[in-house]
């Protein structure tokens, strides 16, 4: 029975929520900016007064925590805590952009209209989240405060997202995990970016992220101990210098710590640096450089530095306006340690991004800023040029999100900065879109190199040209920026354009010439003889010479001669003959909200079997495609199509066999690879298809590929094989190899 509501009780919560926010934003309030907080809360309560969130707790509250987030964790002012108020009520309520207006001005009413979903009816094919971001996007090219505060947005959804529906909070989160966590990297927002990649895991893969949030708790005596006694002969040093500073042991996120397990493929024990120390100091914005080194002097004169892992972006800022000095060194227990050494502004720009440059602009604008600045004028040039559809910009903003970068110079000393794996190609583009067109190769530190040549810290490049070079589809292989491609693809779309055009004109004119009508049943005939799906295809095919225009003969056209030929476009069995093979059945699988069974297949990326959480994709071609929650693929399909997501579960099911891939690793001994196929086939009677191991030096790596009942039947076998004397890991992999 529900609980009943106690209207007094809703007031008081709400009232204590908002003087909550009035005190965290009282440092920065001006004149008259309380009255207007007051004023946007009131037209927010007001408009959102017969609301409910999911959870049955009123509306109003989620405008208040986005708005609290937006001060205190974000550090923006007084605009944006109206704005992020107001950020629903164009949405969910009577009111319009135009009434923001008129109430507020005409900043806010622009913040809120970015935030404010696009309504109407989409394609299919097309994708709902795209087109809403490409629009927020928009916005972001006048102001940024539109993204900090839908990140703010996102960050209160995740951390209220218990009371969603199991594909809501799938889609959700996998919408965060594909845009926004990179979205709060890219801005500076590292704590947000943390916090949104860990509860990505806490709702897609539950039972691995409370293993290692309950491990990271349990060390977390041992580690306190252990930083106690790494930094005690720093402390002394920097005391006896005279520093104002204060230390900090951080531990890595949880996503982080398991990104690191499966990318260096090593256990929670084996992920050396689980926490970074970091030194803070407080000196003045002149001293700053200068101070940062002397502490990473102090530090290496106790310990012995790692020289592969020293990281200056003190000298160099990222472009986020990330500035840390990182180096790992080697503490006294044989535990390599980070020490990160910063001062009081870096560190706030650090935790706040963005936000923290306006604070901070007096110190000489701040490299970080002008950089950031220019990311921004990258995605304006990016939005204004781009006219593919809103999936294909989403994929190249994304790309253009992550940091890591390469550093070159012109022949005249210009730095420019590149995302790392940029090439020569790249180089050229950044430098202007006709020197891109008309790049040859280019001489890097002298040296003649091709357009595929990967950039590296420091080269000198200088671009040669020539007037007759023209791109070619291969280029998109040799490129990495989100500018280069879509230019690329600009010209290749403009170039295939004309060329259709020459090839429409050669059909018409062959068409003409054996007295052939030109009409719409006679062109199918023509792509039903070349087996081309679509007519500017054939007409490009012709005109570049794929195809040969002499073909197009009489015969063709005479309903007598020509053979009954059928569509290429005619549906396939081959997914239902597959499905049969497979012995998986429609009755096995409850889809949607109903238990309605609907035919479907299984993703090969993937490949899950029953007792798999797993989620439906509505395809146009093959019905629903049933994917692991934890697939590959599911991030994106989740992000970019929400709407075509469906819920799915295993029910029970006959005893069928499903294939499932097996990693093992171990000590090699004789006899290892009899016990552990014994364990398999007697102990368990499950037929293996295939089994290769490879040893080196004593020791053993292989991969099993074998028929399993369901997870459970799975799980029971991997603990088996795990207790094989010899055997130090058993884990599934996700993709049949």
């Amino acid at each position: 029975m529900a609980t009943p509501i106690d209207p007094e009780a809703e007031r008081n919560e709400i009232l204590r929520h908002y003087r909550r926010l009035l005190r965290t934003a009282k440092p920065i309030l001006k004149e008259g900016d309380a009255k207007l907080i007051k004023k946007a809360f009131n037209t927010s309560l007001e408009a959102h007064k017969n609301m409910r969130r999911k959870s049955g707790e009123p509306y109003i509250l989620h405008p208040l925590a986005v708005a609290q987030i937006v001060v205190e964790e974000i550090g923006l002012g007084t605009t944006s805590i109206v704005s992020a108020l107001l950020h629903d009520v164009v949405e969910d309520t009577p009111w319009e952009i135009s009434d923001v207006e008129r109430e507020f001005g005409f900043k806010v009413a622009r913040i809120v209209d970015g935030l404010t979903k696009i309504s109407g009816v989409f394609d299919y094919g097309t994708s709902e989240q795209a087109e809403n971001f490409r629009k927020m996007l928009l916005t972001l090219s006048e102001d940024v405060r539109v993204i900090l505060i839908k990140l703010a947005d996102r960050l209160h959804n995740m951390r209220t997202l218990d009371s969603m529906p199991r594909h809501k909070q799938l889609k959700i989160a996998s919408e965060t995990i594909y845009l926004y966590a990179p979205l709060a990297h890219r801005l500076g927002l590292y704590t947000i970016k943390s916090e949104l990649e860990d509860l990505y895991l806490k709702y897609t893969d539950t039972e691995v992220y409370n293993e290692l949030r309950n491990k990271v708790r349990q060390s977390q005596s041992v580690r306190n101990r252990f930083i106690k006694e790494f930094v005690a002969p720093i402390d002394e040093e920097l005391d006896a210098q005279g520093f104002h500073y204060e230390i900090k042991g951080r531990p890595k996120s949880i996503y982080s710590i398991l990104r690191k397990m499966r990318k260096q493929n090593v256990s929670f024990e084996e992920v050396y640096d689980l926490f970074a120390i970091r030194v803070i100091l407080d000196v003045p914005y002149e001293q700053e450089k200068a101070a940062c080194w002397q502490v990473y002097s102090i530090v290496t004169d106790f310990y012995q530095p790692n020289p592969d892992r020293l990281r200056d972006w003190v000298s160099t800022p990222k472009t986020n306006g990330y500035e840390s000095l990182h180096t790992t060194v080697m503490s006294r227990s044989g535990q390599w340690v980070e020490v990160q050494v910063r001062t009081k502004r870096m560190d706030e720009i650090a935790e706040k991004g963005y936000a923290a440059h306006w604070k901070y602009k007096d110190a000489a604008t701040s490299q970080a800023e002008s950089s950031l600045e220019a990311w921004i004028n990258k995605v304006r040039e990016m939005l204004e040029t781009n006219n593919s559809s809103a999936l294909e910009f989403m994929d190249e903003f994304r790309q253009n999100l992550f940091v890591k970068e390469v550093y070159a110079f012109t022949p005249k000393g210009k730095l420019i900065i590149l995302p790392d794996k940029s090439t020569a190609l790249d180089f050229a583009f950044e430098i202007h879109t006709h020197i891109g067109l008309q790049c040859l190769g280019a001489k890097v530190n002298q040296k003649l190199q091709p357009l595929s040549y990967q950039l590296r810290n420091g080269d000198q490049v200088e671009i040669l040209t020539s007037h007759k070079q023209r791109p070619t589809e291969e280029w998109l292989q040799y490129v990495t920026t989100s500018k280069a491609r879509s230019r690329i693809k600009e010209y290749l779309r403009d170039d295939k354009k004309a060329k259709s055009e020459d090839g429409r004109y050669l059909v018409e004119k062959r068409l003409e010439l054996l007295g052939v009508a030109n009409t719409a049943e006679n062109l199918h005939r023509l792509l039903t003889h070349f087996h081309v799906h679509s007519l500017p295809e054939l007409y490009y095919r012709l005109a570049i010479g794929q195809l040969d225009g002499r073909e197009i003969k009489e015969e063709l056209f005479d309903e007598e001669i020509a053979p009954q030929q059928s569509s290429i476009l005619a549906p396939k069995s081959f997914d239902h003959e597959v499905q049969k093979a497979r012995g998986v059945r429609a009755d096995m699988l409850v889809i949607g909200e109903h238990t309605n069974t609907f035919d479907y297949t299984i993703a090969p990326c993937c490949n899950p079997i029953p007792g798999d959480d797993v989620f439906g994709f509505e395809t146009a071609d093959k019905g629903i495609v049933i994917h692991r929650t934890s697939c590959p693929q599911a991030v994106k399909l989740m992000s970019n199509y929400g709407n075509r997501i469906v819920r799915a579960k295993w029910t029970d099911q006959l005893e069928l066999a499903f294939l499932a891939g097996i990693h093992i690793k171990g000590s090699d001994r004789m006899g290892l690879i009899n016990d552990v196929t014994k364990v398999i086939s007697n102990s368990l009677k499950v037929n293996m298809r295939s089994i290769t191991v490879d040893s080196n030096d004593g020791m053993f790596e292989g991969q099993i590929m074998v028929f399993v009942n369901d997870t459970d039947h799975l799980n029971k076998m991997i603990q088996r094989l795990s207790k094989v004397r010899g055997v130090l890991g058993v884990e599934r992999f996700d993709t049949v190899r």
